[in-house]
């Protein structure tokens, strides 16, 4: 018997000083009370375990007895009851009195139980000796207090917790799942230490106190204590309302726009951090942004900037169909004066389209009579065509890396070196783009509920939010059970007002039943070149 109580010792010694290595490995990132106070615990309970072991192998004596007293009886329950209200105390001067009572209340009875001469020593054995039969009159009484201030404090603690938990949030339920795994575990490890019970029953329920510790401390406090200190800032917030101003809803009607300058100041940068997107967006700063602005073509595109539609679409030198517009001018309703007309019969590739065929004039050419009516483009071609995706004439005659435009042009098939190259802007985008990568790590079985939930999601983005960029969901080769969303938007009140939609509402709760986790990374767009994706057909 002495024996298998040695080695359930042994183990629960091993399996303390593990525990406690890991709370002192963290006690580097986070040093708070409650921490502190329960390392304390586990290295007691450790050394305790130890003279467990080592007594029922080789006989109690003075030094284990000391040890076990001081460890297991003393220091154990009393710094775990320290840490219960350095844990749920929410004021300083309730913190402070808990390190003063039990730094003072610690030194003193540490030092009286080393040095106070023990009672019949020749009365130890093989089995756990109860302190009442060993100790002198002052560390039983000591004892008898500690124990006492441990009842009060696990048992007061616990309703504390219980009642705020009842009206309280997330971090009210991880202090209350804590105090209910604690509090009795405490109060057992004392009656374990008092009162005369079998060795293994004594090692069992003082490695069990060490499984509490373990559960208590793993519990996620962290998030929660940084909402807590951000809570003032996420109050002010809400009292700013999200400044967007509207665009003319005719613009996604009438054509291109006339551009307008851009800001003359860049966003400040966002803030990073952990928690909710949504609210660090709140929390964050905002500059003034020129929504109209972010309509301006990067480059090369005249003084007019259309939306960014990813059409194919080429440029017509004549003014357009007969009865169409003005002479002179586009299709009514598309840009103002002097802009030319975009048609969709001057397509690249189109049978009878000219600038399929031939190289785009440059601006002292000739008009084309009989091309697309009578009427000739006087002066040099407009382009105000769309930046993401748009085949231009003369793209082929990029000039590569240190090359010459006219080299280029003379092996082209005669393109006029004066033609200046569209698409030659810069490929930087908006500062204020806002992007997302997340990675969906799904249930074994659930991939093609989840393709379908995000493919009804997809279309709905395509359809209703025209400020997504982009919303494309990834599959893994090499990971069939994760799947990787990648979303941009034009700045982060778009991200906004995405998630506010009802299909990502939708979204966001039904994918709940399939995906295991999900991880979020915050993206930063560098530079980018965009181009509208093949599609099935749906038959």
């Amino acid at each position: 018997m002495e024996v298998l109580v040695a080695v359930t010792a042994f183990a629960g010694a091993l399996f303390a000083a593990i525990t406690t290595g890991i709370l002192v490995g963290r006690l580097r990132d986070e040093r708070s009370g409650w921490l502190i106070a329960w390392t304390i615990t586990t290295s007691a309970l450790c050394l305790a375990l130890g003279a467990v072991a080592v007594g029922h192998l080789m006989k109690f004596g003075p030094v284990t007895f000391r040890v076990y007293q001081i460890t297991g009886a003393f220091l154990a329950p009393f710094w775990l009851a320290v840490g219960m209200i350095q844990m749920l105390a929410q004021k300083a001067p309730a913190k402070f009195a808990a390190w003063l009572l039990g730094i003072a209340f610690t030194l003193i009875t540490t030092v009286i139980m080393i040095l106070d001469p023990i009672s019949d020593p020749d009365k130890f054995a093989y089995t756990l000796p109860l302190g009442d039969i060993h100790w002198t009159i002052i560390p039983t009484a000591l004892l008898n207090a500690a124990h006492a201030l441990t009842y009060l404090i696990l048992i007061g603690c616990l309703i504390v917790a219980v009642l705020r938990w009842r009206n309280g949030d997330d971090l009210d339920a991880d202090n209350m799942h804590a105090g209910v795994v604690l509090a009795p575990t405490g109060l057992a490890l004392v009656g374990a230490v008092r009162f005369a019970i079998p060795g293994v029953f004594a090692a069992l329920v003082i490695t069990l106190m060490v499984g509490a510790v373990w559960y208590a401390v793993a519990r996620p406090l962290a998030p929660y204590d940084e909402e807590r200190d951000d809570s003032d800032d996420d109050d002010w917030d809400d009292e700013r309302p999200p400044f967007r101003r509207q665009a003319p809803e005719a613009a996604y009607e009438s054509g291109p726009l006339p551009a307008t300058p851009a800001a003359a100041s860049t966003p400040p940068p966002r803030r990073s951090g952990l928690g909710d997107l949504v609210a660090e967006y709140r929390a964050g700063d905002q500059g003034d942004v020129d929504f109209a602005a972010r309509m301006q073509p990067s480059g090369g595109y005249g003084a007019s900037g259309g939306p960014r539609t990813g059409e194919v679409i080429g440029p017509d030198t004549a003014g357009g169909l007969p009865g169409q517009g003005l002479p002179g001018q586009g299709l009514p309703g598309q840009g103002g004066p002097g802009l030319g007309g975009v048609t969709g019969s001057n397509m690249p590739g189109q049978p009878g389209s000219r600038h399929a065929q031939n190289p785009l004039p440059g601006p002292s050419d000739p008009g084309y009579p009989g091309q697309n009516g009578s009427h000739h483009a006087p002066g040099q071609q407009d382009y105000s065509m769309p930046a993401t995706g748009a085949l231009f004439p003369g793209n082929e005659l990029q000039p590569p890396f240190g090359g010459r435009l006219d080299q280029a042009a003379a092996s082209g098939g005669g393109r006029r070196a004066d033609v200046p190259l569209v698409g030659s802007g810069s490929v930087r985008p908006s500062p204020s783009i806002y992007g997302l990568l997340t990675v969906f790590t799904l249930m074994d079985g659930a991939g093609e509920a989840f393709d379908r939930l995000a493919e009804e999601t997809v279309e709905a983005v395509r359809r209703s939010e025209p400020d997504t960029l982009i919303f494309i969901c990834h599959a893994v080769k090499s990971a069939p059970l994760q799947r990787i969303v990648y979303e941009l938007y034009r700045d982060e009140v778009a991200f906004t007002e995405h998630q506010r939609q009802a299909h990502m509402e939708r979204f966001a709760r039904e994918r709940v039943a399939h995906v295991l986790a999900a991880n979020v990374i915050e993206l930063n767009v560098n530079a980018a070149k965009v181009v509208p994706l093949p599609t099935a057909f749906r038959v």
